[in-house]
Parts: C-alpha cells; structure tokens; sequence
C-alpha cells in the first residue's frame, strides 16, 4: 500500500527544480571556478531520485520520459568528439579552443570547446547514475 504524502510531494516538486537550477549554475559556473559537469550531474541525478523517494518509479518516468541509456551514449560521443577533434587541427589530444564572440542580450562572451566536453560529462554522469537507480528501483 502507498501512502499518499501531499506534504512531502509538493515540497520534493519546489526542491527538484532548485536543485536543478542550482546544478545548471555550477556547470556553467564550472569552467572557471569549481564545478562543471560532474558535479552538476550529480545534482540533478541527486533531484530525480528525490523525485523518486517522493513518488514512485512509473510516475516519474512518465513526467520525464528519457532513456538513460542513450542519454549516456550521446554523452560519451560528445565528450570523446569533443577531446578527440584537436588531433584534426594537428595539436594534442584534449586540447581545447576558445575565442570571444559578442552574443545578443549577452555582450561580449568567451566560448570554450571546453564546455562541449563538460555537457558530454554532464549527460553520461545524468545518464548512467539514472540507469544504475532506476535498475535497483526496478526490481521486485
């Protein structure tokens, strides 16, 4: 039998997203203070169980239906793509680029490869941290 807790349901739907947010902040803010797509995988990972501690395993899936699976895969191609682009313009592996670009709304912003690399961690550390949850969740 499930119990119904309205109280700790409704807080876990305000909590999520401040988690999430807050994980957004630290993997942009990653690039030149601590942080970066690690961290801010295990952010939100660590949002979506909370999800899952407040509702169940069906529920969640529903209002967030992603396969973790590729998302994981997409963020192994992007993160060795992104390292392993350098070789093409004759320089060591893992070497990244960045130039200034004047960005609408923005100004003037430093863009990196770097971050590409960051966003492939990011979904691999989401990716298989959600498999590895939802595989023990789902057992009987």
């Amino acid at each position: 039998m499930k119990t119904n807790d309205v109280i700790l349901q409704t807080t876990t739907k305000i909590i999520f997203f401040i988690i999430f947010l807050f994980s957004i902040h630290i993997f942009f803010a990653g690039h030149y203070t601590p942080g970066g797509g690690f961290v801010g995988g295990l952010l939100t990972a660590s949002g979506i169980v909370l999800l899952l501690l407040a509702f169940d395993l069906k529920t969640v899936t529903t209002a967030l239906p992603i396969n973790y699976t590729v998302m994981t895969a997409i963020g192994l191609l992007l993160a060795l793509s992104t390292a392993a682009g350098a070789i093409f313009f004759n320089v060591p592996f893992f070497t990244h680029a960045f130039d200034y670009f004047h960005l609408p709304l923005l100004g003037k912003q430093s863009l990196h490869t770097a971050m590409l690399f960051d966003t492939g961690v990011y979904l691999v550390v989401v990716g298989v941290t959600m498999t590895i949850i939802q595989s023990i969740g789902a057992d009987d």
